[in-house]
This record gives structure tokens, C-alpha cells and sequence, in this order.
């Protein structure tokens, strides 16, 4: 398979946004099906079965348990999110503030992922604008800060693979009908699926490993109504990873040894009154800040000095931009 990412990124970033630019008459056919049949542009963004996620991310990167336990290991904590689903219509859920969520044996089923603050960027060649981007891309050259490195995420790495072998559209495809039309983003879709989507991990092979279950569903009050609100604190994600770090692959089983080193590692990536913490969360906050001052579609500087300002400043890796790369 061979993609041309320069200048793209939409498999890290929400730019839905953009589409607001094409109305019904611009030709841009919603009603056609991906290879499972969904309609990418009229569906639900949920997971096709009516299992639609509290949040609103449609690019989210499900990691594993050694994953999570690898960015808690560097301080990182403040890059991960939980993502819990409602339960579909017919199960059996857990009834939380207000919520019916997805569970397994009773236990409120989560992945955790990366989080995506606002940050200015232009894909497809468009001009600057604040749109949910991964914490790890690289607002001015859109590449992944952590690329080369060993906590890249399997899923990102695999990425488009996975799509292929559920058959559904891939975001390559998706620009290249709407928001990029004229360039070639999926250059070659040849695909070895059984070799390329390695790590799928589907059923009952993804619990424990990729699919978390909360062992204590009391403990997640007022969580799950903030997490729905898009307002979850630092404690909420601590719990969440605490619990996935602590999970045991193919069971139900959880260590509280393990619960209890993540929580504590996942508390103390918090910036301290000296500020002592990871460039990541710092940077968020920071993004998030930016964006309410200076507006939905503006910037008030350059996206190279902003990157600088916000993310290089605290020491996140740089990366290499498209010239180092042909």
C-alpha cells in the first residue's frame, strides 16, 4: 500500500469542519457506501452497530495495554483519553449518570486513546484554521512527532489496514472525494489484510488487551457525565488508565498492584506548582487556551512560531518536515 500524506493528515485530526464549505449542490455524492455498505458522509459515526461513543471523535486511536503502560512510563498520561460507548439498543448496560453504557458482564467497556486539542492547521492546502488535531501532530508540517519512535501506536502504524479489513472507507478516500479533490491520496490500495492488519484484535482476543472493563463501575459517577460533557478532569483520565493498565489480555482480571502504580504514575504527570510534568499536557491546555483568545478561524501568529511556542518550547520532538523525507 502506498499513501501520499504530505500536507494531508486527516487520519489525525477531526476536519468534518471543513465540509461545512460544500452544500447539496457541489456535487459530492453523500449517499454512496463504503465497502461495508455504511454511508461515511450520511451514517453515524459510531461503530455501525448503534453503539455510538460519549465523545465526538471520529479518528480515535484505540491503544493497547502495553501502550498504555509505555506513555505512563514516560510521563504522558496527559495525552490519553478514555472512550466509553451506549450500549445498543436491546443489551444489557450500566445505568451511570444518566447514561446506559456498553459493558461486559456488567463491567462498562472503554478504549483509551490519544486526545486531540485544537490546534491551527491547513490541510489540503487550505488556509490556517483551528480544527481537533492529535497531540502528537506537528501543527505546521503535519507529521507525527513521535513517528519514530517506539510509543508510535501499532493502529497508527497499521493505518489504512484496518479499514480495509472491516471495509470501511478509508480517510484517504473520504478527502479525495470532498476536501482534496484532484490530488491522489491512496496511491496504491494493494493490501496483504491478513498481514497488514496484524493487531486487529476483534471479539473476545480484544479484552483486556485493547477493550477495557471497568471492575467497579461506582467509581465512575460523575465521570461518565463530564467524559459526555467533553469536560473530563485529570483524575477521571487517571482512573481510566489505571484500570487498563492494570487489565489482564483475554480476561476479565485486573491487578491491583498494577491499578495502583498506574493511577499514582497517571497522577503525577500533573504539572506540580513548579511545573514539573511532560511537554504534553502543558501544550493542551495551552492549545485550548489559544483557541478560545484568538477565534475558531484565526491565528495570531505563525503556525511555525505558534508550534514553536506551544510544543517546541517545552521540548516536544521535531520532526523532519516532507523535503528530508523525498
Amino acid at each position: 500500500m502506498e499513501l501520499n500524506c504530505e500536507g494531508c493528515a486527516a487520519c489525525c485530526m477531526d476536519w468534518r469542519p471543513l465540509l461545512e464549505e460544500f452544500d447539496e449542490g457541489d456535487g459530492v455524492d453523500r449517499e454512496r457506501r463504503d465497502r461495508s455498505g455504511r454511508r461515511p458522509f450520511r451514517d453515524s459515526d459510531g461503530d455501525g452497530d448503534g453503539r455510538d461513543p460519549l465523545d465526538d471523535d471520529p479518528n480515535f486511536v484505540p491503544l493497547t495495554r502495553d501502550e498504555v503502560r509505555g506513555f505512563l512510563d514516560d510521563g504522558m498520561a496527559g495525552a490519553l483519553t478514555p472512550r466509553f460507548w451506549h450500549a445498543r439498543e436491546g443489551d444489557e448496560g450500566v445505568e451511570i449518570d444518566g447514561h446506559t453504557l456498553a459493558a461486559v458482564a456488567g463491567r462498562p467497556a472503554f478504549f483509551v486513546g490519544l486526545r486531540k486539542p485544537p490546534k491551527p492547521v491547513a490541510p489540503f492546502g487550505r488556509e490556517p484554521t483551528w480544527l481537533p488535531a492529535c497531540v502528537f501532530l506537528d501543527p505546521e508540517t503535519l507529521q507525527c512527532r513521535i513517528h519514530d519512535d517506539d510509543r508510535y501506536p501499532a493502529e497508527c502504524r497499521a493505518y489504512p489496514a484496518h479499514n480495509f479489513a472491516l471495509e470501511h472507507e478509508t480517510e484517504c478516500e473520504r478527502v479525495e472525494a470532498t476536501v482534496d479533490r484532484g490530488t491522489e491520496r491512496l496511491v496504491s490500495d494493494e493490501v496483504d489484510v491478513d498481514t497488514d492488519s496484524g493487531g486487529l484484535l476483534l471479539g473476545t482476543q480484544a479484552i483486556g488487551e485493547k477493550l477495557f472493563c471497568h471492575p467497579r463501575p461506582d467509581a465512575l459517577e460523575g465521570t461518565i457525565r463530564r467524559i459526555a460533557a467533553g469536560e473530563p478532569t485529570a483524575a477521571d483520565r487517571a482512573e481510566c488508565l489505571a484500570v487498563a493498565a492494570a487489565s489482564s489480555p483475554g480476561t476479565l482480571a485486573t491487578s491491583d498492584y498494577h491499578y495502583e502504580e498506574a493511577k499514582e504514575r497517571a497522577l503525577e504527570s500533573v504539572p506540580d506548582a513548579d511545573g514539573n510534568a511532560s511537554w504534553v499536557g502543558p501544550a493542551i491546555r495551552e492549545w485550548h487556551r489559544r483557541a478560545d483568545d484568538v477565534g475558531e478561524r484565526e491565528t495570531e501568529e505563525g503556525r511555525a512560531d505558534l508550534a514553536a511556542a506551544v510544543e517546541l518550547s517545552r521540548d516536544a520532538p521535531e520532526t523532519p518536515g516532507w523535503d528530508a523525507l523525498e
